[in-house]
């Protein structure tokens, strides 16, 4: 199906990379009673994973980059799981992970990088609740995780 939202993409020139795989024992995304809830997606880059440590050897600009390409993740697994992005009714929260030496403390711009995204595709709809985390280490040694729920239309 294509609607709104797919137009969307294509006017801000974004194509939807085909969703991560588990990297564990779960599953990439569980709809129940409304809601879609997004396991953490990784930031990847031309296929590569992002990696480092803010405050160390990454800055806020390598992080903005790092959330949004989780962002983009977030709403690859949204289309596979839905079939179509219309059926967002609201981005309502983002749990944003960020690997962080214990001396940085912008998290919160880190995370913009992924909450602007929304805003960007989703417009008022994708405006959300977050939570921006400094975290010792991150699976793989990625740079951000990203997770989401996201309220969601019968399909």
């Amino acid at each position: 199906m294509s609607g709104t939202i797919d137009a969307r993409l294509s006017e801000i020139g974004l194509t939807l990379p085909e969703p991560a795989a588990p990297v564990a024992a779960y599953v990439p995304a569980v709809e129940q009673d409304g809601f879609l809830y997004i396991s953490g997606q990784l930031p990847f880059d031309d296929g590569q994973l992002m990696l480092g440590r803010f405050g160390e050897d990454r800055d806020i600009a390598f992080g903005q980059k790092a959330a949004r390409m989780c962002g983009v993740m977030l709403v690859a697994q949204m289309k596979a799981a839905l079939g179509d992005l219309d059926r967002v009714v609201r981005i309502v929260k983002l749990g944003v992970f960020v690997n962080s030496d214990p001396r940085f403390t912008e998290q919160a711009q880190v995370a913009n990088g992924a909450s602007e995204l929304m805003q960007e595709i989703f417009g008022e709809p994708g405006r959300h609740a977050r939570s921006a985390v400094g975290v010792p280490v991150l699976p793989l040694g990625v740079a951000v995780e990203i997770d989401a729920i996201v309220a969601v239309s019968d399909g």
